[in-house]
């Protein structure tokens, strides 16, 4: 015997397991994975790690999964069937923030080619709209300070009012 692990990764389809009773489906859906690794490496000892078996039963007897996509790893007859862990989206995730770092070194390029007059107009706008933005925010603040002050009052109103009530209670008696 060679001493050579053997790794595949198979998506098993477990649309069969319908056909059986609905009481009995995720059993069938784990049956239906071993037969599937059997099948495929040629081998009769197959052992389904516990990982594989709580997706198939996560949504309970009932619902197992159309699908699923597994990695079977064959180690002298052993064979060990395992979640597949993707590592495509580790690869694309690099290489979108490549992407966006290209992207910006393009765009920063771009910008270098125009001339210094366009840079100053841009310069001059962005300082015009500082200030009008900063007497926005002076007009909007006052106005917030008012409004607690009339809160702060209502209490104060509430609190004479109870008060004369409880004056008159004592003056009836």
């Amino acid at each position: 015997m060679s001493t050579e692990s053997i790794e595949r990764i198979y998506t098993i389809n477990l649309g069969k397991v319908l056909l059986s009773p609905n009481n009995q489906r995720a059993k069938r859906a784990i049956n239906m994975i071993r037969e599937f690794a059997t099948k495929h490496m040629k081998s009769e000892n197959v052992k389904i790690e516990e990982e594989i078996s709580h997706l198939v039963w996560a949504r309970g007897i009932r619902h197992p999964p159309r699908k699923i996509r597994v990695k079977i790893t064959k180690d002298d007859g052993n064979v060990i069937v395992s979640k597949y862990q993707e590592e495509k989206k580790a690869e694309e995730s690099s290489k979108k923030s490549d992407k966006k770092s290209d992207d910006k070194k393009k765009t920063n390029k771009k910008s270098d080619d125009k001339p210094k007059k366009e840079e100053k107009k841009v310069e001059e706008k962005k300082a015009e709209e500082k200030p009008k933005q900063e007497e926005k925010k002076l007009e909007e603040k006052p106005k917030k300070e008012e409004k607690p002050k009339k809160a702060e009052e209502k209490p104060k109103q509430e609190e004479k009012k109870t008060e004369s009530k409880a004056e008159k209670k004592p003056k009836k008696e």
